[in-house]
């Protein structure tokens, strides 16, 4: 039987496959490793993949001070289709051709949305209008205002590019919608684009390179669990 770890206080980094949601991942290690209090800080989309920070114990009290940190992201952007999620997930709202574009001339635009600015939420997403998630009013066909959101973009730069698929690598503040950056990009190109895939590779100080992949961490055994978990003190002073 394994043992309950009713009081143990921390955080493991996990490296999250395209698939489970984040709940998913956090129900998975309380059941496996019976944990009572778990939680997770920054969500994954389902189809976004790395780096996830599990809070442990006490650690979940942490959630909002981690939660706040700068983020880096790679990914790879799909030029002359838009999708209503701004994503893969979506459905096919307007495809057009690709203009003829150079990695150079990529890297001009991006460099365009780095700094301060307010950036709109997608539709599909999980803020929430009078209670209600805004994903499950999009999926009655439902549009409504929403509000701006005060972001900061550090580093907007692709890295390849081949028609039409572009790779990219963004660090950015908490609460940028990715998906909405490579909407937003489309626009200036002027043939539209979607996110096509995302991977979370900083949080803060944590990097996924130091994360376990999802399934070979549930395999541990308590004790090798146990040595992975970061201390609650050391989160506490993670700047």
């Amino acid at each position: 039987m394994i043992q309950a770890f009713d009081t143990f206080d921390g955080a493991i980094l996990v490296d999250k496959p395209a698939g489970p949601t984040s709940h998913d991942v956090v129900g998975a290690i309380r059941h496996q490793f019976q944990i009572k209090k778990v939680g997770h800080c920054g969500t994954l989309d389902p189809a976004a993949t790395g780096l996830l920070i599990i809070l442990l114990g006490r650690a979940t009290k942490l959630s909002e001070k981690l939660m706040g940190s700068d983020k880096v992201y790679e990914g790879t952007i799909k030029l002359g289709e838009t999708t209503d999620s701004y994503d893969a997930d979506g459905e096919l709202v307007t495809s057009l051709p690709v203009p003829p574009l150079t990695l150079e001339e990529l890297n001009e635009t991006a460099a365009t949305f780095i700094g301060d600015q307010m950036q709109m939420p997608p539709m599909v997403s999980a803020i929430k209008k009078n209670g209600v998630p805004l994903y499950k009013l999009a999926r009655k066909g439902i549009e409504v205002e929403r509000t701006p959101r005060f972001i900061h973009i550090y580093n907007y730069r692709f890295t390849s590019y081949s028609e039409p698929i572009a790779s990219f690598r963004v660090a950015c503040t908490k609460g940028t919608y990715v998906r909405s950056l490579a909407h937003d990009l489309g626009e200036k190109i002027g043939c539209g684009a979607h996110l096509q895939t995302l991977r979370r590779v900083t949080a803060g100080k944590f990097e996924v390179a130091e994360a376990l992949p999802f399934e070979p961490l549930l395999k541990l055994t308590p004790a090798e669990f146990e040595k992975r978990v970061i201390p609650f003190l050391q989160l506490a002073q993670a700047e």
